[in-house]
């Protein structure tokens, strides 16, 4: 499975980048593939690890904050693996060019 997820803190600022840094280290010390964007990150694995890995995070974003909100989008397709890279290889096959990434 792959899921989307999105950690704020808030009441901390405009900035959180400090938070964020700290989540990010939760997710490569994991060890999960995993791939960062500029609005959340995505992670691939088995349902608990990933679910693991996300409440981790959440926890290390509640150590700053009163309040976290932690918004979750999964892509279960049963059989289907490796699919962080592949789904927007098919889409540039399609296309005909690469994605800006």
């Amino acid at each position: 499975m792959m899921a989307e997820f999105s950690i704020v803190p808030l009441g901390k600022g405009a900035s959180v980048s400090a938070v964020i840094a700290r989540v990010m280290k939760v997710i490569i010390d994991s060890g999960i593939r995993y791939k960062a964007n500029p609005m959340g990150t995505v992670l691939e694995g088995d349902w608990a690890l990933v679910m693991g890995v996300i409440k981790r995070c959440h926890d290390e974003a509640m150590k700053d904050a009163d309040r976290v909100v932690t918004a979750i989008k999964i892509d279960d397709y049963q059989g289907r693996e490796c699919r962080l890279d592949a789904k927007l290889e098919s889409v540039e096959q399609k296309l005909g060019q690469k994605l800006n990434k």
